[in-house]
């Protein structure tokens, strides 16, 4: 009989939404991963968490690491807490974190979320961490969901998922390449806060604006784009190229939203490689932004998928349990045609949680 894995992923996107967790059971049924997710939800963050985490790029070493082992106490109490709610035996905790920088070009990755503080917790064995390694051989560290679109999701022709970042992966001439596309809920929930939203529902004041063409030219021809993939983006790319032009323009919010609504649709359409036909799945927060969808539809013109709930919005949270499987298991579980790096690798740390004394 096969063996059944149960696992459960946790993952922290960069637009601050919550804490997804998601409890799954894997299988590997003549050489193909099947994948039941059993019971997932997410932890929005209160006000003490969105401000620490958002704030966490400006703090000093110290008080990073502090913090570091202070999330980590608090995603091991999360688990717990939903591991004895839902009556589940996990036997492997896998955790992304949560990014607080991101520049590959300078060696650089930091997810914090302490493996060992989780593990403390959870006395379980956890996998986090995932990036560095990648990192270490030249490669962007990112995405990492592509092998489990791959493993998991081989139905699709493309599969793209609206986070903070969007990002997509597909199969060209047989290896799988991916990258990121272009921010999404990272810039569009930023412009909504500030008309006291925490995101634009269904992209309704975006839809009641207006596109400023300047504005969209000027965005689309970031020198970003028009770089050759494996590429990927973090808050600094955000900041430092995007933000300046955006900011710059005299538009009311809406019609800013209406224009980062359009930037987004067209590059996401850009992205998409020659199939004879196609078959694109698209997950993530950002399938609840209807008017996005809706323009996404309208330009790319292709056929579109959108799951159920759970693969929506916890498809990161299954992909990552799955990461730290393989890593468990010491599989490949990065690819080297994704990030760039000089050969596929085994990407992330394991925290024993129990003693074997």
């Amino acid at each position: 009989m096969n063996k059944v894995y149960k696992v459960i992923g946790l993952m922290s996107g960069t637009s601050l939404d919550g804490l997804d967790i998601g409890y799954v059971e894997f299988q590997n049924i003549n050489n193909k991963w099947k994948y039941d997710i059993k019971c997932a939800e997410t932890i929005n963050y209160n006000k003490f968490w969105e401000d620490k985490l958002r704030t966490a790029p400006e703090i000093s070493g110290l008080l990073l690491k502090k913090l570091d082992n202070e999330y980590g106490n608090f995603l091991g109490d999360a688990t717990k807490k939903f591991i004895i709610k839902y009556k589940i035996s996990p036997e492997i905790i896998s955790s992304h974190g949560h990014t607080i920088f991101h520049d590959p070009s300078q060696s650089l990755t930091l997810q914090i979320g302490s493996g060992a503080s989780i593990a403390s917790v959870v006395e379980l064995p956890v996998v986090c961490d995932f990036r560095s390694v990648d990192v270490a051989f030249g490669g962007q560290g990112a995405p990492l969901v592509p092998i489990g679109d791959k493993l998991l999701f081989p139905q699709y022709t493309h599969c793209i998922n609206l986070g903070g970042v969007a990002n997509i992966s597909c199969d060209i001439n047989k290896n799988r390449i991916a990258f990121d596309i272009c921010p999404v809920n990272i810039v569009l929930n930023y412009y909504a806060e500030k008309i006291q939203k925490k995101f634009d529902n269904k992209g309704l004041t975006a839809k009641s604006g207006k596109v400023n063409n300047d504005l969209l030219n000027e965005l689309n021809n970031l020198k970003y784009y028009k770089t050759d993939f494996p590429k990927s983006l973090g808050r600094e790319w955000v900041e430092n190229e995007f933000f300046p032009i955006s900011e710059k323009y005299n538009l009311s919010i809406k019609d800013i939203l209406a224009t980062i609504t359009e930037h987004i649709a067209h590059q996401i359409n850009n992205s998409l490689f020659n199939y004879p036909e196609y078959n694109i799945l698209i997950t993530g927060g950002g399938v609840y932004n209807e008017f996005l969808i809706e323009r996404i539809k309208s330009i790319s013109s292709k056929n579109i998928i959108i799951p159920d709930d759970n693969t929506i919005n916890f498809k990161e949270a299954l992909i990552f349990g799955f990461l730290g499987l393989l890593r468990y298991l010491n599989e490949i579980n990065c690819l080297k045609t994704v990030t760039g790096a000089i050969k596929n690798n085994i990407g992330g740390a394991i925290y024993n949680g129990k003693s074997t004394i």
